[in-house]
């Protein structure tokens, strides 16, 4: 049996895979907290090294989150314990999320990158994705419509970070789907934790000087340097 020690230090080694930096590195031999907004996220990948290695760096910091709450976290055996009721919510539940949690604090603080993360909205996505497949679905499509209408990375993970609690809230009580209330309020405080971390973000969206994701071709200035 593995404590919850060890489940939250396994979650937190598997999140700081750092996904971009080692895609982008692979890929192009670019540094990616070099470039661009320095962040070592899959947005900065894609607008600095193109999206090829902004795809992988997708598909990895997701799974990372997946992994944590879906594999990781039920490495914790619960019978023949009953299902019991922590801070509002099934232990099993709240085991995955603080798993997730702990994916995600590794993916902003990664160990194998110099503690130099990204913003964790992909993990955390992968997280939720594998405690409530449905409701991050929807979810999922809010942030795609948001993206291509507006084609800002920021403003649709805001939008689809402030989706979900509300999503969870519907299906909970006016469609009464059977949905641990532990995920509602992990939700809403990770939305308002992405909100806040996002707050450069918003306020260059208000003054319009937000990027664009226009092409998802290399940024010009990583071309005919011998770095692609």
């Amino acid at each position: 049996m593995w404590s919850l020690t060890l489940i939250l230090l396994a979650s937190y080694l598997l999140g700081s895979v750092p996904g971009a930096l080692w895609a982008s590195q692979a890929l192009h031999g670019v540094d990616i907290r070099n470039h661009g907004s320095h962040n070592c996220g899959a947005t900065n990948a894609f607008r600095v090294v193109g999206w090829k290695a902004g795809m992988l760096a997708t598909l990895v910091d997701f799974g990372k989150g997946f992994l944590a709450a879906g594999v990781v976290a039920p490495m914790v055996r619960l019978d023949p314990l009953p299902p019991i009721e922590v801070l509002g919510g099934e232990v099993g539940t709240v085991v995955g999320l603080l798993a997730g949690l702990a994916a995600v604090i590794g993916h902003m603080y990664p160990v194998f990158a110099r503690f130099e993360g990204g913003k964790g909205v992909n993990t955390a996505a992968g997280m939720l994705f594998a405690l409530t497949p449905l409701t991050m679905a929807l979810t999922l499509g809010v942030f795609v419509a948001v993206l291509l209408i507006g084609r800002y990375v920021s403003l649709a993970s805001i939008s689809a970070a402030l989706a979900f609690p509300t999503l969870v809230a519907l299906r909970r009580y006016a469609l009464d789907a059977p949905i641990d209330v532990s995920l509602l309020v992990f939700g809403t405080v990770l939305a308002l934790a992405i909100v806040v971390a996002h707050r450069s973000n918003i306020q260059r969206l208000l003054n319009g000087t937000e990027s664009r994701i226009s092409s998802f071709q290399p940024a010009q200035g990583m071309r005919g340097r011998g770095e692609l």
